[in-house]
């Protein structure tokens, strides 16, 4: 008899295929792939205080303090 195999599991991440990224359009925007970089949030240091920004389920970004 077979022993059982552990099921691994890993962290929700968007794996998109490596693509160059511009990080700025011609109009000062910058993309929210060039800043998430695959995840789905991050951390941003602003000052003295960290926000982050969540990419949802339902396609949106939310910045919290």
């Amino acid at each position: 008899m077979m022993s059982a195999q552990p099921i691994l599991l890993r962290p929700r991440t968007l794996h998109l295929p490596q693509r160059p990224v511009q990080l700025m359009s011609a109009d000062g925007a910058i993309d929210s792939s060039a800043l998430l970089k695959g995840q789905r949030e991050i951390l941003i240091q602003h000052g003295d205080k960290v926000y982050r920004l969540r990419h949802t389920s339902n396609d949106k970004l939310i910045l919290t303090k």
